[in-house]
């Protein structure tokens, strides 16, 4: 009798291995190779070995990336089972029906912790298509020695004239010190990611309510000609040509008074070993003009699930894994805490240890939270986004835009030139794709 108990129990235990195998499933999953995205990988066994689940990565260059996973989720091809996706796509994506929804990731997932203005980012018609693994807003770096050997005091809420005027008290070529650097790149993710939130502040906007492009609009020439102006006069040569990493470069290494950029380049400028000016950079909000509305930008990257995967309760596992609370707490424990995914959680910067880590945390909270997409210019627009347009055709319309602004800049043409060759083209575009009627 023994004998059979012991038999009948190794089978026992033998299908439970085999159901247990059965389970287990390998998901790809498609990312950005940044930072934050290669400490997830890294911590990522801990789920694997949790779940008894597999991870094939699919780890690529920025625009690489883009282009990988919309042609995939545009085609149905099915070969991701998570994507790593922006702010811009997931609302367009969810609307199209291509992404399914995460708003079902259990109560202890918390989703009342998520920061609101990004949440909102990534829903549509009351359905959430992404959750957050880390948000950024825009924010103004600048160098505390240099305001105070000129005696000037940096405000909480700086505006755009007042920026022009210390720039122009901070400038001093013959040392290869400029008193602004800002994106000259053009591209609808470069300059013009800057410059949309400039136009906004200004008081402009892409389109009005009849989605005509308002590029020939008087807060529009007054921004571009403020920028043009601000950088041709204060700025570093070649500005042109500059994006996110060359001014990250130029301000890290000490040529730089001011920048207005990404919060995301706060832990890197205040590191020591990769930056010159780390005990030297304060940090305050993005200026204002006009309005504050949609002054500085709000920009994710989210984890997201096509609907062409045969694996969802799997991805949505490993999603609300990457997600969570606890992991926040998991990349601080192991990775130190001033690399924890920023601008996602209410609770991150309530962790003491963060706050103590991270001494811009709170300019960068602020920043995002001020940042509204369903809102982001003073006048009402048929669009959600702050520095870009949530429609699928913004990618190529943000760019020939950006094209005509850097020749400005570099003075091969006109900033009235500028704007209105820009604004025929979109005119061209928006009429084209049905927009304009």
């Amino acid at each position: 009798m023994s004998k059979f108990i012991g038999i009948l129990s190794s089978s026992v235990v033998g299908v439970g291995l085999l159901a247990g195998m059965a389970q287990a499933e390998e998901i790809n999953v498609a990312t950005v190779n940044n930072g934050d995205m290669i400490i997830m990988q890294k911590l990522s066994s801990a789920w694997e070995k949790e779940t008894g689940n597999k991870i094939n990565w699919i780890v690529l260059e920025e625009n690489v990336l883009r282009e990988r996973v919309t042609t995939d989720i545009a085609t149905n091809g099915g070969q991701f089972d998570i994507m790593t996706i922006g702010g811009y796509e997931a609302p367009i994506w969810g609307k199209q029906g291509w992404l399914a929804p995460v708003d079902d990731l259990g109560d202890d997932y918390d989703y009342a912790d998520l920061l609101d203005p990004i949440k909102k980012g990534l829903t549509v018609d009351g359905k959430l298509y992404a959750v957050p693994f880390y948000t950024e807003s825009s924010f103004t770096l600048y160098r505390k020695d240099l305001f105070d050997a000129a005696g000037l005091k940096m405000p909480d809420n700086p505006t755009y004239d007042q920026i022009k005027d210390f720039a122009a008290k901070l400038t001093d070529k013959s040392k290869q010190q400029y008193g602004i650097c800002l994106r000259g790149k053009p591209g609808w993710g470069e300059n013009m990611a800057f410059l949309g939130t400039m136009i906004n502040t200004y008081g402009g906007r892409w389109f009005d309510m009849d989605w005509k492009p308002q590029l020939t609009s008087a807060p529009w020439k007054k921004a571009i000609a403020d920028y043009v102006a601000l950088m041709t006069s204060y700025g570093p040569p070649g500005a042109a040509a500059n994006g996110f990493n060359e001014n990250q470069t130029l301000f890290s290494s000490g040529r730089c008074a001011m920048w207005i950029d990404a919060t995301s380049a706060a832990g890197r400028v205040y590191d020591p070993k990769q930056s010159q000016v780390a005990d030297k950079t304060g940090f305050t909000r993005a200026p204002v003009e006009v309005t504050p509305n949609g002054s500085s930008w709000s920009w994710s990257w989210n984890l997201a699930i096509p609907n062409s995967t045969k694996k969802l309760e799997t991805a949505k596992s490993f999603v609300k894994w990457a997600t969570s609370k606890a992991y926040v707490k998991t990349v601080g424990e192991s990775e130190g805490w001033v690399a924890v995914p920023p601008g996602t959680r209410k609770s991150t910067y309530e962790l003491p240890e963060y706050k103590k880590a991270a001494p811009f945390a709170d300019t960068v909270l602020k920043a995002i939270m001020s940042a509204d997409p369903s809102k982001p210019t003073k006048d009402p627009v048929p669009y959600t986004g702050v520095q870009f347009v949530a429609i699928p055709e913004f990618q190529s319309i943000g760019t020939v835009v950006g094209q005509q602004i850097a020749a400005a800049l570099s003075g091969q043409q006109t900033v009235d030139a500028a704007l209105e060759g820009a604004q025929k083209q979109v005119e061209r575009d928006m009429t084209r794709a049905g927009y304009i009627k």
